[in-house]
């Protein structure tokens, strides 16, 4: 299981790991535009990039970075308003050797406000 600094609250509380690595590949939970009070960040573009802030914890903790990851799903509840904004953030993480990418509309996620949950898989550079 990798927990990082600042994610113990989550494990704790929801009884979830942020990540897990099996072999070579790191699994990470989908992570959401929340800070570290588990408060949901309101303005959407600002939320965005906090969940890419939240998903890139979990590489950094296990030796890897947005470089090393495979694939990316992404839960929309605004789908596809907000997908020219989620991508102008996201393409501030992923610049070349694009991941897989598959996205969803959704109804609902874990707290209210919410507006997207991310989840990747990366492959460990040291394993």
């Amino acid at each position: 299981m990798i927990i990082p600094p600042g994610m113990e609250n989550i494990v704790e509380r929801y009884h979830y790991a942020p990540g897990v690595v099996v072999g070579d590949r790191l699994h990470i939970s989908g992570q959401v535009g929340r800070n570290e009070q588990l408060l949901v960040i309101m303005d959407p573009e600002a939320q965005f990039e906090q969940a890419f802030v939240n998903v890139g914890k979990v590489p950094t903790a296990a030796g890897a970075t947005f470089a090393d990851v495979v694939e990316l799903e992404t839960w929309f509840t605004r789908f596809p308003d907000d997908l020219p904004v989620f991508m102008r953030v996201k393409d501030r993480y992923f610049t070349r050797d694009y991941p897989t990418w598959t996205g969803f509309g959704v109804a609902s996620l874990s707290m209210p406000g919410l507006l997207v949950e991310i989840r990747v898989t990366a492959l460990l550079p040291h394993a």
